[in-house]
């Protein structure tokens, strides 16, 4: 199901709202920066970093994701799990909002997202 682009932009706003807050500083982004991908209607969250055993190879690591559900007007809310296989966020797994979503991220109170 497509989303259409008015839509996407307000969630790029968003996105970069969330990115002025947990982005390191200029100073370290070359070796960890955070930062986004907008698939159709998932979202996926995800480190930018240099790969250890060839730092000239970026790698990145994913983070969080969430899918809207067009139908349902919500956000599933999903973590990776160490088997890289995603799964439900079980403490809050459907969010009304995009913003709410990425809040559940920054505070990671389970530890599920950031580690």
């Amino acid at each position: 199901m497509t989303v259409d682009i008015v839509r996407k932009a307000e969630w790029i706003v968003e996105l970069e709202i969330f990115l002025d807050k947990v982005r390191p500083g200029e100073d370290i982004r070359e070796k960890l920066d955070i930062g986004y991908k907008i698939i159709d209607q998932t979202i996926i969250i995800h480190e930018i970093r240099p790969r250890f055993d060839n730092p000239e190879i970026k790698i990145e690591p994913e983070i969080a994701k969430t899918t809207f559900v067009k139908g349902k007007n919500h956000w599933k809310v999903f973590w990776l799990r160490g088997n890289l296989k995603w799964y439900r966020y079980d403490p809050n797994p459907i969010v009304p909002l995009l913003k709410d979503f990425l809040d559940l991220v920054i505070e990671d109170n389970y530890g599920c997202f950031w580690g």
